[in-house]
């Protein structure tokens, strides 16, 4: 009887010591809900504006533009032959700047009438009439350039074209080359590293022939109209990492072949099935496909690129 009577206590003490467990689970605090943690420290802050470096390709200028009047400046060949040339500054400062080379059909002011000019400018200046008979019927219609989209441009005429003096054959155009390179990359409101060509015919030749400081050159037309071929002279640029671009029609022959000779890790061809030599090209009812403005963009984006 009295172990019973011991059983039954300790069974009791059991069971409240248990109750008095259960009470405690029951009575304790509930945990934070999870809107009461702090947020875990952020590795690195999102870098503001100011931190973000600038690239080539930015628009915005670093000094005030230059206005957009043509500028008629003068320059020297190597030789000393003087040379005429027009600074039409871009919307930016300092700003990229394309030599435009011409043709042996014309001279500096054909990039004038055919829009070209205006066009790369990008700064409201009205294409001027051709005087007289002219390879062109009417400008070639550009499609507008984007607002911040601006670039300098430099033409200037071969001695013995032109308003230039002299005379010479095909190794001195290449000194004029030169020189307009030269020149173009020392002008006010240019960036001297970002220097690059574009020519017609024998200025197609000349871009890549004196592209000793440039960046790449587009040829519309070359044949090797200077006395050097042009698939040396594009492997001497594709050698030192530069892009070159010929763009030709299959009815002008000597252009074709100069363009399907050429090769290189950074050249790159157009063929159009139809459109006739150099400056031709622009001709509005050659209907080309892809339009040569695009080729050039192309050319440009690349060559600009960051």
């Amino acid at each position: 009887m009295q172990k019973k009577f011991l059983f039954l206590i300790l069974c009791l003490t059991l069971f409240l010591a248990g109750c008095g467990n259960n009470a405690a689970a029951t009575t304790a605090p509930p945990p934070p809900p999870p809107t009461d943690l702090a947020p875990a420290p952020a590795t690195q802050p999102p870098p503001t504006p100011t931190e973000i470096p600038p690239t080539a390709k930015s628009t915005v200028p670093s000094l005030p533009p230059l206005p957009p009047d043509p500028q008629r400046v003068e320059f020297q060949a190597e030789d000393g032959v003087a040379l005429v040339g027009y600074y039409h500054p871009a919307a930016v400062n300092p700003a990229p700047i394309i030599v435009l080379m011409h043709w042996a059909g014309g001279d500096q002011t054909d990039w004038l009438y055919v829009g070209m000019v205006s066009w790369m400018q990008n700064r409201g200046a009205p294409v001027p009439a051709a005087p007289g008979q002219t390879y062109f019927d009417a400008p070639y219609p550009f499609a507008p350039l984007p607002e911040n989209q601006s670039y300098a441009v430099f033409t200037f005429d071969f001695r013995g074209y032109g308003e230039s003096s002299g005379r010479g054959g095909s190794k001195e155009h290449i000194l004029d080359a030169r020189a307009a390179y030269q020149f173009a990359a020392s002008l006010e409101g240019v960036d001297p590293a970002r220097v690059i060509g574009i020519g017609a015919s024998i200025g197609a030749d000349a871009v890549v022939d004196a592209c000793e400081t440039c960046l790449g050159a587009l040829s519309l037309g070359p044949g090797g109209w200077l006395g050097t071929a042009y698939p040396p002279a594009v492997k001497t640029m594709d050698e030192a990492g530069k892009p070159a671009w010929c763009v030709a029609a299959e009815d002008d022959e000597p252009a074709v072949e100069a363009c399907n000779s050429a090769s290189g890790e950074h050249y790159q061809k157009q063929i159009y099935p139809s459109g006739g030599h150099a400056m031709f090209l622009f001709r509005v009812e050659n209907n080309l496909q892809p339009l040569i403005e695009t080729v050039i963009l192309d050319f440009l984006d690349l060559v600009f690129a960051p």
